[in-house]
């Protein structure tokens, strides 16, 4: 970790955070139309205008060249601009990457932006990106990227011992969060037997264990800290950040039971100068119901193999040991294809003190990680309010 990198720690802070409108939106309406939606919210949260734009971090799989397309929707005119593209880790990179250029004064008031309408569109965003998805994995028809996920959940089933209820209780305690959401997509009941006895889509994951397929976006808004302090809310400062990619098919994954979030962990734990047992709540990318089983392993919060024991009982659920997931995650809440910059909005929300019924009573230091392909790019970023500086 070079010297430079950690200088970074706490120089840049979110400052302005908002969804667009979720769920199923309906017909004529963009995913452009989400970014608007939620750019003119987050700015609001801010107390800033548009023309104080002047960086733009974004990324679609709906429209070519995202960030010529979005600036020019939007009326703006950015200096600086970064168009990184990992999947739904993409946002959570977006955050370091804007905390960077505003510390090199390549810009000073960042917008970070995304917005999908694939449940609107009938799986846009997979029709829109299957030409990109050939693999070697092809010629044997897998359903991605359930399938992918399936394999590595098999895996860690057959190597650790780690059970079909283990997964489940995953996919209920994210259930139970999002009843305390007013935004979350469904509400209704869910128990292990519910998940066990769904609809399966690829051994052995069934339907519960899948996210949803919403519409949605969201927008942040990132600044410097010294701006940050003379806004209208408290800034939520980004402490530290790792990135890691190992592969891109899922066949080339070195090991189905562990992720470059051991890389990307690390590096943002060293650069904000914590550890696993300091974080308050985590926001994890659960596409699936073994994401955060083998992110929680692989972040530090328990030891390899123990994932499934640890989300065991209600541990991860309301007033379970530690907050996970607490806007109901994309297994409850929203995943509009991509869903990490929700993932930042709702610790955000949390170190503010903002979630309404779902806050958790210790909110100073938040962990949010993106997860992007196939288990493929891990990202984690570190936020803090201003007693963790």
């Amino acid at each position: 970790m070079s010297t430079s990198e950690r200088a970074l720690r706490g120089r840049a802070a979110i400052v302005g955070v908002a969804e667009s409108s979720l769920g199923e939106v309906g017909p004529g309406i963009s995913s452009l139309d989400l970014i608007g939606q939620a750019t003119v919210r987050a700015l609001a949260d801010a107390g800033l205008s548009k023309h104080d734009i002047d960086g733009l971090f974004t990324h679609s799989a709906f429209f070519s060249q995202p960030v010529l397309t979005t600036a020019e929707y939007l009326g703006i005119r950015p200096r600086f601009a970064d168009g990184t593209a990992t999947g739904g880790s993409s946002f959570v990179g977006h955050l370091w990457h804007a905390a960077a250029a505003i510390e090199a004064g390549l810009c000073e008031v960042a917008l970070i932006a995304y917005g999908s309408t694939q449940r609107s569109n009938g799986g846009g965003l997979v029709a829109s990106g299957a030409a990109l998805t050939r693999s070697w994995e092809t010629p044997y028809g897998p359903r991605m990227p359930a399938s992918a996920y399936a394999l590595a959940a098999a895996r860690h089933m057959h190597e650790f011992g780690t059970t079909r209820e283990q997964l489940a209780e995953v996919a209920v305690a994210a259930r139970q969060w999002a009843k305390l959401n007013p935004q979350a997509f469904v509400q209704d009941d869910l128990t292990v037997d519910d998940v066990l006895s769904s609809r399966m889509v690829s051994s052995p994951l069934t339907v519960r264990d899948c996210c949803l397929v919403t519409d949605g976006g969201g927008a942040v808004i990132v600044t410097s800290a010294e701006r940050a302090r003379d806004l209208p809310k408290p800034p939520a400062y980004i402490l530290g950040a790792g990135e890691a990619t190992w592969h891109m098919n899922i066949s080339q994954m070195p090991d189905l039971t562990t992720t470059a979030a051991q890389d990307s962990g690390r590096r943002a734990f060293d650069i904000a100068g914590v550890g696993p047992q300091d974080i308050d709540l985590v926001e994890l990318y659960d596409a699936f119901t073994i994401n955060p089983i083998l992110f929680l392993e692989d972040l530090g919060f328990c030891a390899k193999g123990e994932g499934g024991a640890f989300v065991s009982d209600g541990a991860i659920a309301p007033g379970g040991s530690l907050p996970v997931n607490t806007n109901g995650g994309g297994l409850s809440y929203c995943h509009p294809g991509m869903y990490g910059i929700l993932l930042v909005i709702e610790a955000v929300r949390q170190l503010r003190g903002e979630a309404g019924a779902r806050q958790v009573d210790r909110h100073s230091l938040a962990l949010a990680h993106g997860n992007g392909g196939t288990l493929s790019s891990q990202v984690t970023a570190i936020l803090g309010d201003e007693s963790t500086l």
